[in-house]
């Protein structure tokens, strides 16, 4: 019988270190929340996905074959879950931090929106009208060279690949039910105290170089 050599996966996908502590983002998220959902819940994303391309590449090694359809439908599942929550964190700041938006950003939601406060009305509104569980996001199309608000299911339904989110807002109930309960628009409100604006802003500068 011959040796089967087993390929290693040697890049891993990495929960992300937060830029503030658990308790940081109170009072929006306390500090049970914001740990039960980074350590839990986005770990488990990133965990999925890596046992996914073990599997994979078992597989490969073997010469076996593998579900396509399930494989990928469920890699695309946890690494679109890895990566929105990914964003969601880095969107965030400590209350008073975040600022307003300013320089191109600012152009840019003012011209496609009318004003600030009409962005964060859509926003607010894709987020609470989002079915089940699911994100409202910003994205930047480079084709039309504008912002778009988008509502995402679950972590992958109605992505449209080569849309860079430049920030976006986790609506699955496991992301406030424990501040919250079950009063989502209190939610979407308090958000808006803890955006970081900066960071929104960078990630559209470096699509615009």
């Amino acid at each position: 019988m011959h040796q089967v050599i087993i390929m290693e996966q040697t890049k891993r996908y990495e929960l992300p270190k937060l830029a503030y502590g658990y308790k940081d983002l109170a009072p929006f998220l306390s500090e049970e929340q914001l740990t039960v959902h980074h350590t839990k819940h986005h770990a488990a994303y990133v965990n999925a996905a890596n046992a996914i391309l073990d599997r994979m590449a078992r597989a490969r090694a073997e010469n076996a074959d593998i579900d396509a359809k399930g494989t990928l439908k469920d890699l695309s599942f946890q690494i679109g879950g890895h990566y929105l929550h990914s964003v969601y964190w880095e969107t965030l700041c400590p209350a008073g931090k975040g600022g307003e938006p300013q320089g191109k950003l600012k152009v840019e939601l003012e011209k496609e929106f009318g004003s600030i406060e009409r962005f964060k009305r859509e926003f607010s509104a894709a987020a609470g009208s989002a079915e089940g569980s699911g994100w409202a996001v910003l994205v930047y199309c480079m084709a039309l060279k504008k912002p778009i608000i988008m509502q995402v299911e679950k972590h992958n339904v109605n992505v449209i690949p080569g849309f860079r989110v430049l920030m976006s807002l986790d609506v699955w109930e496991h992301a406030y039910y424990i501040d919250y309960k079950n009063l989502r628009p209190k939610y979407i409100e308090a958000f808006w105290n803890q955006v970081d604006w900066a960071e929104v802003g960078k990630k559209l500068d470096a699509m615009l170089r």
